[in-house]
């Protein structure tokens, strides 16, 4: 049976996941449901009603860093998690700090500015969007400008989880018109554009814009 990922390609984590079984060349199959008004058979897959969940025949995995981890070990190459004690230690962290830091400013620009004009039919609300993108995010950009220094990823020397999830969440931000200014963090926009280069995230960047577009009508 093919494994199968549930949860609608706009979410982060779902991106997050379909990024790993891309770079692990897996077949899957996507069910692109909402996290709104889930069934009680999903919650039993499920009890938080959350996306995404990942399914293996009779196996089933909620949480997208539990589903990274369980993908691992079922197909190890190519690694995304390095062998280095530390730096695998670093990219688990990194993979925490994108799930649960940045994304808190990128998810609100992206309620803002996508959400709530397609889907809630309000006006954005610029005074939480200007808190995300002037007070929330600039910190956090600052941080991961001095941990690139001159590396060309995050975490150890090869593309890792931590570039997944840290693609993953600027992916959202992207989608809502949010950039990475370049004069201010020249390293950080510098290893966007190559994480956000790679066929799994092109790929999957392009069909969230095909999806943002057919919401817009």
């Amino acid at each position: 049976m093919a494994l199968k990922v549930t949860g609608v390609g706009l979410s982060p984590f779902v991106r997050k996941v379909r990024v790993v079984l891309e770079e692990k060349g897996l077949a899957y199959e996507h069910d692109p449901m909402l996290p709104m008004g889930v069934s009680d058979e999903y919650k039993q897959k499920h009890p938080m009603g959350k996306i995404p969940i990942l399914e293996d025949g009779d196996r089933v995995i909620p949480d997208s860093s539990a589903i990274a981890h369980y993908l691992e070990a079922l197909t190890p190459s190519p690694r995304l998690y390095p062998s280095d004690g530390y730096e695998r230690a670093r990219a688990i962290w990194i993979e925490e700090f994108a799930d649960t830091g940045i994304m808190t400013g990128t998810t609100t620009v992206f309620q803002e500015r996508v959400l709530a004009p397609l889907f809630f039919k309000r006006e954005p609300d610029e005074a939480k969007i200007k808190e995300a993108t002037e007070e929330i995010l600039p910190p956090y950009f600052d941080y991961l400008e001095e941990n690139l220094g001159d590396s060309e990823w995050i975490a150890g020397d090869a593309f890792s989880i931590a570039d997944v999830a840290l693609g993953s969440a600027f992916a959202t931000f992207v989608l809502s018109d949010g950039s990475v200014d370049a004069s201010r963090w020249p390293r950080l926009a510098a290893y966007l554009e190559r994480v956000h280069g790679r066929p799994s995230f092109r790929k999957l960047m392009e069909e969230d814009r095909g999806a943002k577009a057919a919401a817009a009508g």
